[in-house]
C-alpha cells in the first residue's frame, strides 16, 4: 500500500532503492504516528471533516494499535511502504472507508515531520535522563575520592596537583553544557509542523493551534514553507547536541584508557569488566572505554554527515531528506547505549591512592612552593625565579601540603553547586507538561 497510489506499479528496483531502510527505521516512529493521528482526527472533527461517531471509532482503534506497538507486536507488512501507510491500512481493514479519512488535510510530508519531532522529543527526554544518571555517577565518585591526589598535566607534562575529586567532577560539570545543547535542540524540536501539508498549507480550514495544544508543543512552526524547510535543520541541531555528548564521552574514555596503562597506573577495573589478549596472558584491556571513545568520535561526525546530505537543497521537500533518518535514528539509539554503559563503568572504576609519593611527581608542587614564598612577602616573579633555579640545580624540595580553598578547586569542589546547576538545566526542558498532554490523548 502507498498513500500516493494512482493505480500503477513502480518497478521493483526503483521501489527498493527509494524506500531504502525506511520500513525498518519507521518502527521507531510508529507510536508517534499514532499519537499524531489521534490529535489530527480530533482537529478534523472540530472543523466538521469527521463526524463525532467516526472520531470515536477511529480513536478507539488507534489506541488499540498503540497498545500493540507498546507490546512489540506492530510490524510494517510486505508491500506496505512506510509506517503512515501501515497505520492507515490497519484502520481501513478494521473500520472500512472511514479509515481513509484520517489523511484529510495533511500530506505524508508533514506527517513524517510530526512523527520525527515527536520521536526527537522523546529521544531528548531519554538521552537527558541517561545523561543525568551518568552525571550522578561522576558526582558520587568525585565525593568518594575527593581527597585522593592525582597529577595534573599540561602539554602531557607534569604540571600541578589535581585530585580524583576534581577529575570526576570536571566531567560531571561538562555534562551540564551537554544538557544546555539538548535544551537548545528541544526548543527547535518542540514546534508543531502539522498542517503545513506538503509545505504550502491546505485549503481546508485547519485548526493548527488545536493540534499544537493536544500534542503538547510549545508553539507552532507557523510559516508552512519554513515548517518544511525545518526538516534537515532540526536534525542537524539535534545532531550537534549528540555530538557534544560524544565529545564528553570520548575525552572521558581517553583519560581512562591512558590512566589505566601501566605507565600511568592511576585507575583500574575489576577483571570482569575487561577483556584479554589471545597471545599475552597478562592483558586486561579497557575495551568498553575504547569502544566509548570510538563511538563518541563517531557521534561527533554526525552533524557534518547531515550537513552534507542537506546542504545544497533549495526550499521545499526533497527525497534526500529521507537519508537523515538513517544517520540520526541509529545515532540516537547508540547515544543512549553509550550513556548507560558509561555510568555503569564509572561507578566501578578503581582509584589508586598514594600516586604522588613517587619522586617523578615532585615538580607538581613547584607552584605551591612559589605561592608560599609570595605569601611570605616575596614578589611573584622573584619567587618564581628562585624556585626555577633550585629546580635547575637539583636542589628543589617539594612541600606537599595542599591549601586550595577557592570555588572549584581541590579543597572546594562545589559539588552541591554543580548539582543545583544541573537540576536547573534539567528542569528547563519541561518534559512533564508534554507527558501530561500525550497521556490525555491516550485516555
Amino acid at each position: 500500500m502507498k498513500l500516493w497510489d494512482k493505480g500503477y506499479s513502480t518497478e521493483e528496483i526503483i521501489e527498493s532503492f527509494t524506500v531504502g531502510k525506511d520500513r525498518e527505521l519507521d518502527l521507531f516512529l510508529a507510536p508517534f504516528d499514532v499519537l499524531g493521528t489521534l490529535a489530527h482526527i480530533q482537529m478534523l472533527e472540530s472543523i466538521d471533516l469527521l463526524k463525532k461517531e467516526e472520531l470515536a471509532i477511529l480513536s478507539k482503534e488507534l489506541k488499540s494499535i498503540y497498545r500493540e506497538i507498546e507490546k512489540g507486536n506492530f510490524q510494517i507488512e510486505d508491500g506496505v511502504e512506510d509506517v503512515h501507510s501501515q497505520v492507515e491500512m490497519m484502520l481501513t481493514k478494521k473500520l472500512g472507508e472511514v479509515g481513509k479519512k484520517v489523511h484529510s488535510g495533511r500530506s505524508r510530508n508533514d506527517q513524517v515531520l510530526l512523527d520525527l519531532k515527536l520521536y526527537f522529543r522523546a529521544a531528548i527526554e531519554e538521552v537527558s535522563a541517561l545523561t543525568k544518571k551518568l552525571f550522578q555517577s561522576l558526582q558520587r565518585q568525585s565525593e568518594v575520592y575527593k581527597d585522593v591526589l592525582l597529577p595534573g598535566y599540561t602539554h602531557l607534562q607534569v604540571a600541578m596537583p589535581s585530585s580524583f575529586g576534581l577529575w570526576f567532577g570536571s566531567y560531571a560539570e561538562a555534562l551540564i553544557d551537554d544538557i544546555y545543547m539538548l535544551e537548545a535542540a528541544w526548543k527547535v524540536v518542540n514546534q508543531n509542523p502539522l498542517g503545513s501539508a506538503a509545505g504550502y498549507g491546505s485549503s481546508f480550514p485547519l485548526n493548527r493551534s488545536l493540534t499544537t495544544e493536544l500534542l503538547g508543543f510549545e508553539t507552532l512552526a507557523y510559516n508552512v514553507v519554513y515548517a518544511q524547510m525545518g526538516r534537515g535543520k532540526t536534525e542537524k541541531l539535534l545532531a550537534y547536541a549528540i555530538a557534544s555528548l560524544g565529545s564528553t564521552l570520548s575525552k572521558l574514555s581517553m583519560d581512562v584508557c591512558l590512566y589505566m596503562s601501566q605507565n600511568f597506573g592511576f585507575l583500574g577495573l575489576p577483571k570482569e569488566l575487561t577483556t584479554g589478549s589471545s597471545i599475552m596472558p597478562h592483558k586486561k584491556n579497557p575495551d568498553v572505554f575504547e569502544m566509548l571513545r570510538a563511538k563518541g568520535n563517531k557521534l561527533q561526525a554526525l552533524p557534518f554527515e547531515i550537513s552534507h546530505i542537506t546542504g545544497n537543497l533549495p526550499s521545499g521537500y526533497h527525497r534526500d531528506l529521507q537519508l537523515t533518518k538513517e544517520s540520526l535514528i541509529p545515532a540516537i539509539e547508540d547515544t543512549k547505549t553509550c550513556l548507560e554503559i558509561a555510568a555503569y563503568m564509572v561507578e566501578r572504576l578503581e582509584v589508586k591512592s598514594d600516586i604522588l609519593n613517587h619522586r617523578i611527581y615532585d615538580y607538581l608542587f613547584s607552584v605551591e612552593v612559589v605561592n608560599r614564598e609570595v605569601l611570605k612577602g616575596k614578589p611573584f616573579r622573584e619567587a618564581y625565579r628562585i624556585i626555577g633555579e633550585a629546580i635547575d640545580n637539583g636542589n628543589f624540595r617539594p612541600e606537599k601540603e595542599i591549601n586550595h580553598t577557592h570555588e572549584g578547586s581541590i579543597g572546594n569542589l562545589c559539588t552541591e553547586e554543580i548539582k543545583a546547576k544541573m537540576d536547573t538545566a534539567f528542569r528547563a526542558l519541561g518534559f512533564e507538561g508534554v507527558k501530561t498532554k500525550l497521556a490525555s490523548l491516550l485516555e
